[in-house]
């Protein structure tokens, strides 16, 4: 399987570069800045205690640049709010720093780039300034990281990517000899339905026992129209982070429904599970297990700006039971 993928990848690159061709007189190399911030205003209750919280969640700072009418580049920073080390402290990280060519049936990207493991699941869920998409909420990968990808969009209704990447996210990127190979196909059978398959593979370059290959698996189906939308995924990791027997598996499910103009009703509900190691009786993962319930109302007055009042509660199987009444900003330009 490693083989095949760095092969084809890199046949695909060396093609690129051999057909690239002028583009048309017409075409005015332009760009245009990214700015995206997302901020909430927080009211938690956990066994009793209540929490009060104004706060500047993160903010996405970058430039996109189009060379030509294939060649493209992005460059983009992610500050994020640390207020668990200090209440002002913020911490910024470049999260893509990539070049993409993009013509007829082929796009790849090389650099600092976005994963694929839920991208499409993110697309469709819509909502990342109020809450993440199942596997990057839980840790199961990095929205971006060192590599390369390639996606070949055989007809409008089906694609197969490729990818290789270093296995640490955009927050970790010393180069080593650990690499992670993915796979994915998405399948439109028709108008405004999705469905994807993906699968990951890493194996740690380490002598020690516990260390383990790590390898994820989902699938996803989802509905997205103007009308409404409603998607399911099924997420199974092995080896989390190549440790022996930190296995996970969840499902999520979430749908949006506008009700009057400028007025979206919001759902969602996540079920997370690890595995239980040796005569353990809860999983390894007894921060995260459990289930997740959101509901709210997204205001959207002008086009960039979502406000959502919501209400979140979660049910751990440690036993840890909180609620939450929320207020959330997001704005893109």
């Amino acid at each position: 399987m490693k083989k095949i993928l760095i092969c084809a990848i890199t046949m695909i690159f060396i093609s690129l570069s051999i057909s690239a061709q002028g583009t048309q007189d017409s075409f005015k190399p332009s760009g245009k800045p990214i700015v995206t911030v997302f901020s909430d205003f927080t009211n938690t209750t956990s066994n009793g205690t209540s929490n009060n919280a104004f706060e500047l969640s993160r903010a996405y700072l970058g430039y996109g640049y189009n060379f030509s009418q294939d060649f493209s580049g992005k460059i983009v920073f992610d500050i994020a709010n640390t207020a668990g080390l200090n209440p002002s402290a913020f911490t910024a990280f470049l999260k893509n720093a990539y070049a993409e060519y993009s013509h007829g049936m082929v796009k790849a990207d090389l650099g600092l780039i976005g994963t694929t493991m839920f991208s499409l699941q993110e697309s469709v869920w819509g909502k990342r300034y109020l809450y993440k998409s199942f596997q990057d909420q839980y840790g199961f990968q990095s929205s971006a990281d060192l590599g390369a990808k390639v996606n070949l969009q055989f007809i409008p209704e089906l694609s197969l990517d490729l990818a290789v990447f270093n296995g640490e996210g955009y927050k970790k990127v010393q180069a080593d000899s650990t690499m992670q190979f993915s796979i994915g196909l998405t399948a439109q059978p028709i108008k405004n339905v999705y469905a994807r398959v993906y699968y990951d593979y890493m194996n740690k370059q380490s002598y020690a026992t516990s260390k383990v290959a790590q390898s994820s698996f989902n699938v996803f189906v989802g509905y997205k129209s103007d009308i409404a939308t409603i998607a399911a995924e099924y997420n199974s990791q092995m080896g989390n982070k190549n440790t022996a027997d930190h296995n996970w598996s969840g499902l999520s499910v979430y749908g949006t429904l506008p009700f009057a103009k400028q007025f979206t009703a919001i759902a969602r509900f996540d079920d997370l599970m690890s595995s239980k190691v040796g005569t353990a009786t809860t999983g390894w993962d007894t921060a995260s297990d459990g289930q997740v319930y959101m509901a709210g109302i997204e205001f959207a007055p002008v086009k960039g700006i979502q406000i959502t009042p919501n209400f979140r509660y979660s049910s751990l199987t440690s036993g840890t039971t909180s609620s939450s009444i929320n207020l959330n900003l997001g704005m893109n330009f």
